[in-house]
């Protein structure tokens, strides 16, 4: 995993695809390891569950992760953050699992990456992007299973794109 002083790539011209998940709850479906093979860095905002999924999902870019309210007891996770700040390209971030843990000052905060509510959620405000990617694990509460893609560039997020996977029954990823 990243440090999180340690950047992804530098602000330099060319195009950095990041992918951010959450509450993938122990399951890693194929469509999310399909959809991740562009992205070079990787945001899960917590509720992982199976540290061998975030093993499998740092083979795919540099991988950035926060501790979920369902991680918070697993003996592995204590590797993992509440919170993390790091940068992407130029863009600062900030990231939790419960929107709620957000601390008040966000002056050096471009963009805002949450979880927790399985729920996809995008708004621009004050400046900066709040994303939920929603749940990429199983689908919950009759919402779709979903992630999120951020285009990179020049030190801005000039794309967010919403993944919608299939949430039929699970096909679990295993590496050979």
């Amino acid at each position: 995993m990243c440090p999180e002083t340690e950047e992804c790539s530098g602000p330099g011209s060319s195009l950095i695809r990041a992918a951010v998940l959450s509450d993938t709850h122990g399951l890693l479906r194929r469509e999310v390891v399909a959809e991740i093979q562009d992205c070079t860095c990787i945001l899960h905002a917590g509720d992982i569950i199976r540290e061998s999924d975030l093993d499998e999902l740092s083979v795919y870019g540099s991988l950035y992760a926060v501790c979920g309210n369902n991680d918070v007891f697993l003996p592995w996770a204590g590797r993992l953050k509440g919170i993390l700040r790091f940068s992407i390209g130029g863009v600062r971030f900030l990231m939790t699992h419960e929107r709620r843990n957000v601390p008040r000052d966000l002056a050096d905060v471009d963009a805002v990456i949450f979880g927790h509510t399985h729920r996809y959620s995008e708004e621009h405000a004050d400046g900066r992007l709040w994303l939920n990617p929603g749940s990429c694990g199983h689908s919950r509460f009759g919402e779709p299973v979903t992630l999120a893609k951020l285009d990179i560039l020049q030190g801005r997020i000039v794309r967010v794109r919403r993944i919608d996977l299939d949430g039929g029954p699970a096909d679990l990823f295993r590496s050979p």
